[in-house]
């Protein structure tokens, strides 16, 4: 079950692979997202099998993200792949808040700046409970002794050093850990492709197993905003065929 993830932080450790903020250098034509910019990776400077992700071997993702929850199960970002050397077009800081709100923007302008170096870590699942078809919540179900293995498995978790506010791949984790934040991010996206609020009209698989763990941020935002984590995923099958339009993304946030 272990999976590589690439841990992106500050240290000073390992190869420049991100960076946070800067100027948002789009695709020439591309509109920007509904969301603040986040952060830059360039994929050619991951290390070799740092993660399982069947990404491009150059180029770059840009994350776009909001980090607060809006109390419904919409998307909260987006990812933009700039191949190289393709022409691009750099975009206003604030094209993601036509209407201006000083709030939002306040938050977005906390956002934090800087390069980001890369390490390779191993990255296990922690999530106590999963949800029953009944809707009770129960930590390893069919276990007589389910708490104590959820338990011995924490423990094995906490020798991991996953520190670092920047994730791609691996799996997904957040303050919340009681269940899996990917498989409610599946529930979320199937429900707004019913609706047909995303995925233009294509199949979305309600499977989690269908589904891959693209990028994860811790924000830390000082005393503009309270803590939270974001992530962003997509379909398996979406990813081998460089489709990150087809990304969604959702927050846990502790206000």
């Amino acid at each position: 079950m272990v999976r590589p993830c690439a841990v992106l932080s500050t240290r000073h450790d390992g190869p420049v692979a991100a960076r946070f903020g800067g100027p948002a250098l789009l695709p020439a034509g591309t509109p920007h997202p509904p969301f603040p910019y986040v952060a830059s990776i360039d994929l050619a400077a991951l290390p070799q099998a740092s993660t399982d992700l069947p990404l491009p071997c150059d180029g770059r993702l840009l994350l776009f993200a909001w980090p607060r929850d809006n109390g419904d199960l919409t998307n909260h970002g987006a990812v933009v792949y700039v191949p190289v050397g393709a022409p691009t077009e750099e975009s206003d800081k604030y094209a993601w808040d036509p209407h201006g709100i000083p709030e939002e923007r306040e938050v977005a302008d906390a956002f934090p700046r800087g390069e980001l170096r890369v390490r390779t870590e191993p990255s296990l699942p922690y999530h106590f409970e999963v949800e029953l078809p009944d809707g009770s919540l129960e930590p390893l179900p069919g276990f007589p002794h389910s708490e104590e293995l959820a338990e011995e498995w924490e423990m094995a978790c906490r020798y991991l050093d996953l520190r670092g506010p920047l994730h791609i791949g691996g799996y997904a984790d957040e303050e919340m850990v009681h269940l899996d934040p990917l498989a409610g991010l599946v529930l979320c996206a199937v429900g707004q492709a019913s609706t047909g609020d995303w995925g233009g009209g294509e199949p979305v698989s309600e499977n989690v197993e269908d589904w891959v763990l693209l990028a994860s941020w811790s924000p830390d935002l000082g005393d503009v905003e309270a803590g939270s984590s974001v992530h962003w995923a997509i379909q398996r099958k979406d990813l081998e065929a460089g489709r990150f339009d087809r990304t969604f993304a959702t927050v846990y946030w502790n206000p």
